[in-house]
């Protein structure tokens, strides 16, 4: 007959198994090729390995598994990345064998980090009627593509919102006003989650900020205004535009995924592999978007995709989808010239041979590894945990479950953490702290 003691501690091991394991995160590596369409239309020819390629076919064999699409409301510029166009997309998405993110602007032309301007039908509608006619679009779009089998599984809320979205170009540089900002997200937000509920997919829904540096503020602004109903936090990083180091944004990463129920991604990066061009069109990365370590060669390009998408994983993200690999020099004239003003920076070269920067795809990352902080309760009605791996954002709260205090979270192991817990958040600071090395599998870190 086992005494009280063994027994005592077969229930505490029992107890402890029977708490649910974090589920790992989906994880996300694919292309934005919202210009393969075009591209084909102007002759553009992509090939690897001396044979001739499909872009979407040849990227989901490369290791994709995500192409990322835009959708403009009515561009009258051009025949592309509108309704019928974004339907020729994602039908060679799903053939593929790709998961598909929608990526909805809001406007008839390019919103971005700069500029969120108000479509044209929009421009001149009272507030509440923008955002009924945004909930409109959002959904009537995502229905249309349901019934033909082309709901996406990802949709974006939005381009690059860091400033107020279906605006003007004169208000772009003014202060938000977010009583405004989240009716007109929480319209679009509701509109997909309205149009998933009649679908057999449910997309999730990603907001979309451009550069690490505006980030946290953006969403904690959000979150303070009442957006809160969100998947997915998708951050654009090109160190051109930046004032954050990889580093940094790795630190970001890993708070926002502490912050916020929601997993992050690099949704849109690219580095140039020359800062030659094939045309005379001016490149948008050159010299200026190179980073230390990182020259503008096929290598420097595969290595710079290949440790961003280490970092992102180890720093709690879950993806990178690289902006935009398809847009080749051709016949073709854009706005700002002749050819393309990427063809430096995509992952085909000049011939439109595929370039070794692919194999970023396949690269043998290290995943981080669920972490479970425990701490015994004792009746305590909060408990609060704080520690290295937090990035500096403050105490977090614990969770009770099976007669324990529980915090999950996910790092590289090997890493060695330091944390500590009390019943009161200002109080964490002041406890006694407990340094542990996250182990292989499943770590199990007591804080008692």
């Amino acid at each position: 007959m086992p005494n009280a003691r063994s027994s005592l501690i077969a229930l505490s091991l029992a107890a402890l198994l029977a708490a649910p394991v974090q589920a790992a995160p989906r994880t996300y590596l694919g292309v934005d090729i919202s210009y393969a369409n075009e591209m084909e239309d102007c002759g553009a020819v992509y090939r690897s390995g001396g044979k001739t390629v499909e872009p979407y076919a040849f990227f989901k064999s490369a290791g994709a598994n995500v192409a990322r699409i835009r959708i403009w409301n009515d561009p009258d510029w051009t025949p592309y990345s509108n309704l019928k166009d974004v339907k020729r997309s994602i039908a060679k998405a799903r053939k593929a064998g790709l998961q598909v993110l929608l990526d909805f602007h809001y406007s008839d032309d390019w919103a971005d980090g700069d500029k969120q301007i108000a479509p044209k039908a929009w421009a001149k509608l009272s507030t509440p009627d923008q955002a009924k006619a945004l909930y409109a679009f959002t959904h009537d779009t995502l229905a249309e593509l349901d019934r033909e089998g082309l709901m996406p599984d990802l949709v974006q809320v939005g381009n690059e919102t860091n400033g107020e979205i279906v605006s003007s170009l004169a208000k772009a540089k003014e202060p938000i006003n977010w009583q405004r900002n989240a009716l007109l997200f929480n319209a679009g937000i509701k509109a997909v989650r309205d149009a998933g509920a009649a679908s057999k997919i449910k997309p999730r829904v990603m907001l979309h900020i451009a550069q690490p540096e505006n980030v946290e503020p953006w969403f904690a602004a959000a979150a303070k205004a009442g957006v809160t109903d969100f998947d997915l936090i998708g951050i654009s990083y090109y160190s051109k535009w930046s004032k954050r180091s990889m580093a940094q944004l790795g630190q970001t990463i890993n708070r926002l995924r502490h912050l916020y129920a929601a997993d992050v991604l690099v949704v849109e990066t690219a580095y140039p592999f020359t800062n030659d061009g094939a045309d005379s069109s001016p490149n948008l990365l050159g010299a200026d978007s190179l980073i230390a370590g990182y020259p503008a060669t096929p290598e420097g390009q595969k290595k710079y995709l290949t440790d961003l998408t280490q970092l992102v994983y180890a720093s709690g993200g879950v993806g990178v989808v690289y902006w935009e690999p398809a847009w080749l020099s051709t016949k073709c004239k854009t706005r700002w010239g002749a050819g393309s003003n990427w063809e430096n920076a995509a992952l085909f070269d000049f011939k439109g041979q595929a370039l070794e920067g692919v194999q970023w795809l396949t690269a043998p990352y290290v995943m981080p590894v669920d972490v479970t902080f425990r701490v015994p309760a004792h009746g305590e009605a909060a408990r609060f945990i704080d520690g290295d791996f937090l990035g500096g954002i403050g105490p977090r709260p614990m969770t009770l479950e099976n007669g324990a205090w529980i915090y999950r979270t996910r790092l590289m192991p090997g890493a060695s953490v330091t944390a500590a817990t009390a019943t009161d958040a200002a109080a964490v600071g002041e406890a006694a702290a407990k340094t542990a090395t996250v182990g292989k599998g499943v770590s199990v870190i007591p804080l008692e």
